[in-house]
């Protein structure tokens, strides 16, 4: 996949052709116009038409071969969530395929919640769910992630780091766990530049000091091999596969390593047409050079959960150094690439699905979250539990039949019990792991036998297997056991919480527990009724202040909505009375409103060409801030907003305060470049400050004068000419 390269919807739809029908094309070009007419007008932070993004979201999904479909999905991913576009419209116009799929990515909108956390919870919770009933959801999330991190530099830092966090906790395992490496080296190499651009910059620049030799290296090891393959009559395509950025950072911490104590820079990648050439291959390569013992790995008989299968060695090469290997057939590395993505990959007349009993099978993780979402109806506990199950490493133990089963890293063998069938783990009594009697809280590790011991006199589990449990599937069937042992007792003690949590909102009960209002959120929440969802409040299943949250939502809104309109006309009438003049000193002019003060807000410093937005404050007029501030994010401080523009003639008679931040590679006299570049441009700097670390990164904060956004960028462009200047970033005091 190009990183760099725009593609236009011409380039897509033509790529398509390549695999897909006539009549394909067309459906998928009706769904860049429909795409095109509901973004109008839209733009996103760097300036460009917001039509690009799902044109390029699109192309990645081309590029995994992907049906029409799911393609189309990709151009119309946002037009529910950014526009005036309805699901029942989209699916009018095309199909309810394509709705479930468009709903599927679609962020939640409209509820209030408590903080941004929970809001980022249940919208993961809601695309999760989604995935489970349709794989094809999170490939279309996975391309809209990937671009968005492609393009994560016109963003904020704070914003930067927090998107950049999220793709590695949650979209880069779900990458790796669907087995699309193309998308999951890319995520994590472009996170690890905005969360430690340091260490990141480091990495590149200690890379290319010895790339010439590590090359010529590899070139001296595939000559080798080429010549020993030749003589037994295997044909094979060999490569070097260069480390990605994140895998050697997280060598380098996880192992306390300094860069030249990491040796496998570069693999070694040999293709070949069958399983039996594979290993032949491996038998050539342990002849050649000594295998270093532990560094085996056979995937092909053992794959991975994501469908990957290789064989891998590492062996002393010709010069000392350790040398890995990876051996795989041609249509193993396509699912080693592609992952899940390679069994959707379409092909004219046939199904969207290759091997599709494996397929299938490999599939029932997947399929476990609908179990998790009826059983746990936080949503921040939903998603905590997910990380474990599903990014956790994975251990595999054995049946004593001989089957293999997988299980998150740390299990025991209750949660082996509780996989194998509900009621095996709830009529456990002991386990035996390799034949001997071990405890319940035993960790298993990988190659284990375990045989679990039941007996039907059982009184069932204690409370005390929840803290050893550690899979969200053993947690859920031992909390089910106990809430049908106490229901009654529950039912009670959960409304009365849920009660309690609504006086504390300063609402009467009896205000919003009314039979359509419980309605609407116990089935919000997937509860059957009332009963059930107090029962859950009681056994501790769901918070009571989230049901609370829930049920006075409307009531708080209708509230909030007449308290914001009479402050916001009380603030205006006391702001007219201020002098015209102060008005006009900032350059700003406020839509239909006159003697108004304004100033410009000290936490953006906004400059004439920015879009900016106009903020009512309590006694001190209208504050402006430039449109993408963090601080006019919030949901309160948008109901103050007003419009406000630039005075035309302006530009060009102020100054305007900007802050920038600089950073390179540290070198005598960057510095003294930096502020000559900027002297250069005939601009004033009131203010000069830097600072290196221990890892050669400098970094050089500066704040400067000037007279609109056109000026600024010729200051940035002549910053960005210095010869070790990485990024220059216009920052905010928020």
């Amino acid at each position: 996949m190009a990183k760099e390269e725009i593609l236009t919807s011409e380039d897509v739809i033509n790529k398509a052709r390549t695999y897909l029908s006539k009549e394909d094309a067309d459906y998928l070009y009706r769904a860049y116009k429909y795409a095109e007419t509901a973004h109008k007008d839209q733009y996103r932070k760097s300036g460009e038409p917001y039509i690009v993004h799902p044109v390029q979201v699109a192309g990645i999904l081309v590029d995994l071969e992907m049906d029409p479909v799911t393609i189309a999905g990709g151009f119309l991913h946002d037009v529910v969530e950014d526009t005036d576009v309805t699901l029942e419209s989209l699916e009018d116009s095309f199909d309810h395929e394509l709705a479930m799929l468009v709903d599927g990515v679609t962020k939640l909108g409209k509820i209030k919640y408590k903080s941004k956390e929970a809001l980022q919870a249940e919208n993961h919770r809601k695309m999760f769910v989604a995935m489970a009933r349709d794989i094809r959801v999170i490939l279309i999330k996975l391309a809209d992630r990937l671009h968005n991190m492609r393009t994560l530099k016109h963003l904020p830092p704070h914003k930067q780091r927090r998107i950049s966090n999220e793709t590695l906790e949650i979209f880069a395992p779900l990458a790796h766990r669907l087995g699309i490496s193309t998308i999951k080296w890319e995520l994590e190499d472009t996170a690890l530049r905005y969360l430690n651009p340091q260490q990141y910059y480091r990495i590149v620049q200690l890379m290319k000091q010895k790339r010439d030799e590590r090359e010529s290296y590899i070139d001296e090891v595939i000559d080798e091999l080429k010549s020993q393959l030749k003589d037994v009559n295997i044909e094979a395509d060999i490569s070097g596969r260069p480390k990605h950025l994140y895998s050697i950072y997280r060598k380098m911490a996880e192992q306390k390593k300094q860069f030249n104590e990491i040796y496998d820079l570069l693999a070694v990648r040999i293709l070949v047409h069958s399983i039996k050439d594979c290993y032949a291959v491996l038998g050539i390569i342990h002849t050649c050079w000594k295998p270093m013992p532990g560094r085996f790995k056979d995937y092909i008989a053992m794959p991975k959960p994501n469908l990957y299968q290789s064989l891998h060695t590492t062996v002393i090469g010709p010069k000392g150094d350790p040398l890995e290997v990876q051996i795989r057939t041609k249509e193993m590395h396509e699912i080693a690439e592609y992952g899940i993505a390679a069994h959707w990959a379409y092909k004219e007349g046939k199904q969207p699905s290759k091997g599709s009993k494996v397929f299938e099978d490999k599939l029932t993780w997947f399929r476990e979250i609908l179990d998790w979402q009826n059983e746990t109806h936080d949503a921040e506990e939903f998603m905590e539990t997910l990380k474990v199950d599903l990014f956790s490493d994975m251990v595999y133990v054995f049946t004593p039949k001989g089957d293999v089963i997988e299980l998150p890293s740390g299990s025991v063998p209750l949660d082996f019990a509780y996989r194998i069938h509900t009621e095996v783990g709830n009529k456990t009594i002991g386990a035996k792991v390799n034949g001997k009697m071990e405890p319940l809280d035993y960790q298993l590790k990988n190659g284990d036998i375990v045989e679990v011991m039941t007996s039907k006199h059982s009184y069932g589990p204690s409370q005390d297997w929840l803290t050893i449990t550690q899979t969200s599937q053993a947690k859920s069937k031992i909390k089910q056991f106990f809430k049908r042992q106490r229901r009654e007792e529950n039912i009670s003690k959960g409304k009365e919480a849920v009660e309690k949590e609504i006086r504390a909102l300063d609402i009467e009960p009896k205000d919003v527990l009314t039979s359509d209002n419980l309605k609407r959120v116990f089935e919000k929440f997937n509860f059957s009724n009332e009963d059930d969802m107090y029962a859950a409040v009681g056994y501790q299943g769901i918070t009571a202040a989230l049901i609370a949250t829930r049920l006075t939502d409307k009531v708080r809104e209708a509230r909030q909505k007449e308290q914001n309109l009479e402050e916001t006309i009380e603030e205006v009438q006391n702001e007219t009375v201020k002098k015209k003049e102060q008005k006009r000193d900032s350059g700003v002019k406020v839509e239909g409103v006159d003697n108004m003060l304004v100033r410009l807000s000290k936490c953006c410093n906004p400059v004439p060409g920015d879009k900016i937005v106009g903020y009512i404050t309590k006694g001190r007029g209208v504050s402006v801030h430039r449109a993408d501030c963090p601080n006019v994010q919030t949901e309160e401080v948008a109901q103050r907003l007003l419009h406000v523009e630039w005075e035309n003639g302006q530009t060009d008679k102020k100054q305007y305060h900007v802050d920038l931040e600089i950073s390179g590679y540290d070198r005598r006299g960057l510095v003294n470049e930096v502020l000559q570049a900027v002297n250069e441009t005939k601009t004033n700097i009131i203010y000069v400050n830097g600072r290196s670390d221990r890892n050669r990164m400098a970094v050089i904060h500066i704040t400067i004068l000037i007279h609109n956004t056109g000026h600024l960028k010729r200051i940035v462009d002549r910053i960005k000419q210095i010869k070790d200047v990485y990024t220059v970033t216009r920052t905010t005091n928020s």
